[in-house]
């Protein structure tokens, strides 16, 4: 409890409103914090003084246009880590690949964790399974060998599930994929990132109105650097260092 109260501090003396805190960006500790230790990321902190990170995702890991890498969730965190943690190398890679199954994603991670050497692998998947109509025991076991691998290849995993959106919401449920990867994760020893309750909350308190469509990409771009940012406390919560 000491630990979250000086992280939250620390997040608020240098990045303005602290992630778990009441005002832009706020999440719920309940939604944001874990008991899974990153002791991988946690050692190459401490001991080389940098941090290597893969993400890999689909459509939405990335935003539109010839700028939107930039402003998509790994470039933010990026950011965010590298404020957060002064000294400390922080390079993120991301591998963004539309319209891939969880299957073709985990058929990548060799080629992957072979080029970029990560001590960290952001997983983002269940949205393509969902839209495919991929059946929750195939999702749960292509997910489970691919988080096995990266473990295999000596990095920690992080879970990343899909977005939320009341539109799509309203059309596709992907309440059993979002439970497939909660249950993965604690299986595993992957910490879940929980981008679709995340989300959820931020459209029900009103942070952002994800019912609003439009053609800009202001919001998706704050909504992207939110994420980005607690990416970042999650992650750095998970290490049990002081920042």
């Amino acid at each position: 409890m000491k630990f979250i109260i000086a992280l939250l501090a620390a997040l608020t003396l240098a990045n303005g409103p602290a992630v778990a805190g009441t005002e832009e960006c706020a999440v719920p500790p309940s939604l944001i914090t874990s008991d899974t230790a990153l002791a991988r990321v946690a050692q190459q902190i401490k001991e080389r003084h940098r941090l290597d990170i893969s993400v890999v995702g689909t459509g939405s890991s990335t935003l539109p246009g010839p700028d939107g890498a930039q402003f998509a969730y790994p470039a933010r965190l990026e950011a965010a880590l590298t404020q957060q943690l002064p000294g400390t190398a922080v390079k993120v890679t991301a591998h963004v690949a539309t319209r891939q199954t969880t299957a073709q994603m985990a058929a990548a991670l060799p080629k992957i964790l072979a080029a970029d050497k990560p001590t960290l692998v952001i997983w983002q998947a269940g949205t393509f399974d969902a839209l495919s109509g991929v059946e929750a025991d195939t999702f749960s076991a292509d997910l489970a060998a691919g988080v096995a691998g990266i473990n295999a290849a000596g990095a920690d995993v992080v879970l990343l599930d899909m977005q939320y959106s009341p539109h799509t919401v309203a059309m596709l449920d992907v309440t059993a994929y979002a439970d497939v990867m909660r249950w993965v994760a604690q299986e595993h020893g992957a910490l879940l990132f929980d981008r679709l309750a995340i989300m959820r909350h931020w459209n029900e308190e009103g942070t952002f109105d994800l019912y609003a469509a439009t053609k800009k990409y202001d919001m998706a771009r704050k909504v992207h650097d939110c994420i980005g940012k607690a990416l970042a406390f999650q992650i750095i919560s998970a290490t049990r260092l002081t920042p």
